[in-house]
């Protein structure tokens, strides 16, 4: 029997090639050469990436053996993810790899931009010595602002306190005794714009995060603020930004990533108080090295058909067929759960009820636990990372099973005991025989609600007239609604009511709702991957 093929697509770091082993015949071919990658990805097994490699639909269809893309690296932008799933092709990266990096390269452009070491080696270089133009700020005894304390923000703080900075953070999803343990005091977002001399953002990119740091946060900030952007382009609004630096409201940014990459013209670049770099956060020997690895193994034990920690899609291994389809379902609870909370727990429950507990659904946990923090960290979540960041943050786990399930024949519920006491949970299940995906109770209120990539949930004081205003403020909007519901006790009581919809609800809308049905509370949940 021939040896698995693996195809190599780009300059990867030869311990990648090590860690594959003997077990596979290695191939290489230029990725970014369209018509040379279609024609060598015919008859393989895997094939490797970085960044320069299009693994779209297309690629797809013409590798009718791939069963593994792995991408040696953390970003997955140049991989269709939906068309591998469609395919039943594993999608694995290195999701720890570049941490160290990442954190390196924010401070870095910190200190450049602190001290105008770009523009004062330009001018050097040009001939031109000007001492007196390019005096910088001390970061000793200033105020350094996270913006997101997740891994990577961490050890920004880690490596900044040893400069003599203070450290204030936003993160609404870090527990405050794990800050204080940090040595970092949390503050609303207001509150960190208002006080810091320095601005370091370490957040995912979601559709509540792009355009945070923007026109209205700008206003608020010191004029001798530094702002630097080493995470994902479009949360710090370029355009803001830039308006900010004309009129003398900011001091100065380090900038790594852009809102449109590759990006060479843009009106940030004519600033000399800009430090620009071309997305590098990853650009390091070490961390090519480690992401090189990472996959390598990932590939190995996908093609030997193990439990792949790292898939990001579709997950392969000794899984029950059973407990399988409720991979997807766990995680998507686990990201309604955050979403409803809008915090991490400080305790959380995975619990699993009926027929499918014959098997070992620890893998369920981790699915829930995979989902609480897909939308909470600058990094990719996985099954092997998901755990750390729940011991990052204090978050005591727990897996609870029992065979007996009176209303469903499966049953998964994500239960969570919030900061101040507070319990949340919502539950699903799989209905029929293609395992549709069902929220089915919020909370103690039950309902019966088909999974969609755009949901919603408002809590209020019952009366009538309130669908009707919640409809015609969706309407207005745009937006249409695809199902709804709403779970009571008593006439008068509280009330839930349930939304999916066919698009995303923007922030302003869903505050207009609240606002004119009195809700208690109202969370928006968007699924799309």
């Amino acid at each position: 029997m021939s040896n698995p093929v693996v195809l190599i697509a780009e300059e990867l770091s030869p311990a990648t090639v090590d860690a594959l082993g003997p077990d596979f015949e290695i191939r290489h071919c230029n990725g970014a050469d369209r018509a040379e990658l279609l024609s060598a990805i015919t008859d393989v097994d895997a094939i490797l990436v970085r960044s320069a490699t299009k693994v779209d639909a297309e690629a797809i269809a013409a590798a009718p053996k791939l069963r593994v893309v792995a991408r040696a690296g953390v970003g997955l932008d140049n991989v269709d993810v939906s068309a591998a799933t469609k395919a039943g092709v594993m999608v694995v990266n290195a999701p720890t790899s570049n941490i160290v990096t990442a954190a390196e390269l924010a401070c870095g452009l910190l200190i450049a931009v602190a001290r105008n070491i770009a523009p004062a080696n330009a001018a050097l270089k040009q001939g031109e010595w000007k001492r007196n133009k390019y005096t910088g700020v001390e970061l000793a005894e200033k105020t350094l602002g996270v913006v997101g304390l997740g891994r990577i923000g961490a050890l920004v703080t880690q490596r900044m306190s040893a400069f003599g900075m203070k450290i204030v953070a936003y993160d609404p999803y870090i527990q405050p005794a794990r800050a204080a343990q940090m040595g970092v005091k949390v503050v609303s977002l207001d509150e960190l714009l208002e006080v810091s001399d320095f601005i370091t953002v370490h957040l995912p990119k979601t559709p509540e995060t792009v355009g945070l740091i923007g026109e209205d946060a700008l206003h608020k900030v010191k004029p001798s603020v530094r702002i630097v952007n080493a995470a994902r382009g479009g949360i710090v609004d370029e355009e803001a930004l830039a308006s900010a630096l004309k009129e003398g409201r900011v001091a100065g940014a380090g900038l790594d990533v852009y809102a449109k990459e590759p990006c060479t013209d843009s009106p940030l670049f004519q600033f000399d108080n800009v430090v620009a770099t071309p997305h590098l956060g990853a650009s390091t020997d070490e961390a090519q090295e480690k992401a090189g690895i990472s996959v390598a193994r990932s590939v190995r034990l996908a093609l030997a058909g193990e439990l792949v920690p790292d898939a990001v899609n579709v997950q392969g291994g000794v899984i029950a067929e059973d407990v399988k389809p409720g991979l997807p379902l766990a995680e998507k609870l686990g990201r309604i759960f955050t979403a409803l909370a809008g915090e991490v727990a400080a305790r959380l429950d995975v619990v699993v009820r009926g027929e499918i507990t014959q098997h070992d659904v620890k893998v369920l946990e981790l699915s829930a636990l995979k989902g609480v923090f897909e939308d909470v960290v600058d990094e990719t979540v996985s099954y092997v990372n998901a755990p750390l960041f729940a011991q990052e943050r204090g978050v005591e786990v727990r897996l609870t099973t029992s065979s007996e399930s009176p209303d469903h024949r499966n049953l998964v519920t994500v239960r969570g005991t919030l900061a101040d006491g507070q319990e949340l949970s919502v539950s699903g299940t799989l209905a029929g025989p293609k395992h549709i995906q069902k929220v089915v109770a919020v909370g103690d209120d039950d309902v019966d609600l088909v999974l969609a990539d755009h949901m919603a949930f408002l809590r209020y004081t019952d009366r009538p007239g309130v669908v009707g205003t919640v409809g015609r403020i969706l309407g207005e909007a745009g937006i249409n609604i695809a199902g709804m519901q709403v779970a009571r006790a008593v006439a008068g009581g509280e009330a839930l009511v349930a939304l999916t919809v066919d698009s995303a609800v923007p922030a302003q809308v869903l505050t207009e709702i609240s606002g004119e049905i009195g809700a208690t509370s109202a969370r928006a949940v968007n699924l799309e991957a």
